[in-house]
This record gives C-alpha cells, sequence and structure tokens, in this order.
C-alpha cells in the first residue's frame, strides 16, 4: 500500500511561493515527504503531490515546521489529504 498527501496551497504571490517551495525540498524530504508533481492552478494557488514514507513526521511536520515555509512562501493557506492506493 502507498501514501501519497496531496496539499493545496493559497499565497500571495508566485515566485515568492517557489522560490521558498524549492528550498524547503530538504526538509520535506528529512519529513518523509518526496515531490512527484506540483501544479499551478493560477496566480495565488498551487497543488502538490508527495510520496510519503512517514506519514506521522509528515502531518507532524505540516502542523508545525511548515509554519517557517509558510512565513517565507507568503502561504495564507494550506489544505491537505493523506490518501492510500485502494
Amino acid at each position: 500500500m502507498s501514501r501519497q498527501l496531496i496539499a493545496n496551497y493559497t499565497f500571495a504571490d508566485y515566485a515568492t511561493f517557489r522560490a521558498a517551495f524549492d528550498r524547503d525540498s530538504e526538509d520535506r524530504g528529512r519529513n518523509g515527504m518526496t515531490l512527484l508533481q506540483l501544479w499551478r492552478e493560477n496566480p495565488t494557488s498551487a497543488w502538490a503531490l508527495y510520496q510519503i514514507s512517514d506519514a506521522k513526521a509528515a502531518q507532524d511536520y505540516l502542523s508545525g515546521a511548515a509554519g517557517v515555509f509558510n512565513a517565507q512562501a507568503g502561504v495564507s493557506a494550506v489544505r491537505s489529504h493523506l490518501v492510500e492506493t485502494a
């Protein structure tokens, strides 16, 4: 069974978001999250699909340490869903 996490980010400026997102790659990786795909929905929204190797670490990161990333990236809201292949 494989786990993925789908996240929707709302932000003020895509360039600021993307630069911070790229810088945060190593931190996400240390927390069990590997980016599979990033989609830009519109100028203030993007979706990310992650492969999850450690669900607890990923959820702990999203509810805590990701706050630093969110502040640097200008993120005003994040919605995420942990899913498994059926």
